[in-house]
């Protein structure tokens, strides 16, 4: 993330903090995506509106959670960052507005760091609050339903502090392209009674990505993080020691200037091995790093430390 001048020294004054310890932010130069740059804030999108007129409709859809008092679920990535500074835009001098985020093994370092320096930047009330998904049977068997137990216990959560500080709403970052994903978590926002309204108003994520372009805002460049749990294959259960391997594998990546990458657990028979996915330009970088790479692995009890030359994609961790 790349913050405005004087932003490191910025602390919000009505964050509670995490009870988990966060380490100094680490800035690395995010590659512009291709897959999100085409089009700008102000172009017709395929419904024939354009991004300003959809955010115009999205104003009028927030102004009403936020006067009746929302919550967001903010992850620290780009669409519950965009959601947040949408619905701060609307807030006033009247409105209710708090964002949450939930932390614990799963939560990649970067993204609290991300979350945190985003909302002090809005000026947006940010509760920091320990989950305990890792410590649930069903999320640690890491079948292809993970994301809807982790969603469902998010939502319970995020409705009770809802409630305890008399917000109506609470509101989630699911956007119109999200619809052609499987997305497990969308059915428990929808049993909890969660608002989408990203995708009410139809935005689509290449629109999102324009619109904090246009508006100056940090993040519009950060590369897709879901939880670290999705870099263990299905199938293959979740643990706290499994997590940290992967942050502390990811952590040199980064340290090397590898913006978007996965380090994902995979195992062969009776053995388990680390598949690295990065984008193909950026591959020579990970090779500059290999023998600290396959210390690493190997310290950690891993046979061994592999390239996939296909390069990175989502999804990966599902066989």
């Amino acid at each position: 993330m790349v913050l405005p001048t004087g932003m490191e020294k910025t602390t919000p004054t009505n964050l509670v903090p995490s009870s988990v310890p966060v380490g100094p932010m680490q800035r690395v130069e995010l590659p512009v995506l291709a897959d999100v740059s085409v089009g700008t804030a102000r172009g017709p999108a395929a419904d024939g509106r354009s991004p300003a007129e959809k955010l115009a409709e999205l104003d009028r859809v927030l102004r009403r959670y936020v006067e009746e008092g929302a919550l967001v679920a903010f992850s620290g990535g780009v669409d519950s960052a965009f959601l947040v500074w949408a619905a701060s835009r609307v807030s006033g001098g009247t409105g209710r507005l708090v964002a949450l985020t939930t932390v614990s093994a799963s939560t990649p370092e970067l993204d609290l760091e991300d979350a945190r320096a985003f909302a002090a930047l809005l000026g947006v009330e940010h509760l920091c609050v320990e989950s305990r998904e890792v410590d649930s049977e069903e999320y640690r068997r890491n079948d292809p339903e993970r994301c809807y137990y982790c969603k469902r216990d998010l939502f319970r959560l995020a409705r009770r502090v809802a409630s305890e500080r008399g917000l109506a709403w609470v509101l989630y970052g699911y956007t119109a392209s999200d619809r052609n994903d499987l997305r497990p978590g969308h059915r428990a926002a929808a049993e909890a009674d969660v608002q989408a309204p990203l995708s009410d108003v139809g935005i689509e994520k290449r629109e999102i990505r324009a619109l904090m372009r246009e508006h100056g805002l940090p993040l519009s460049e950060k590369p897709a993080s879901p939880c670290l749990s999705s870099r263990i294959m299905t199938g293959i259960a979740v643990d706290r020691r499994k997590l940290a391997d992967v942050a502390a594998m990811e952590a040199i990546l980064r340290r090397h200037g590898v913006a978007a990458c996965r380090a994902r657990i995979c195992e062969a028979g009776s053995a388990s091995f680390f598949r690295i996915e990065v984008d193909p330009a950026a591959m020579e970088r990970v090779l500059a790093c290999r023998i600290e790479l396959e210390r690493e692995g190997e310290a950690r009890g891993y046979r061994w430390v592999t390239l996939d030359l296909g390069g990175y994609r989502t999804g990966g961790g599902t066989p």
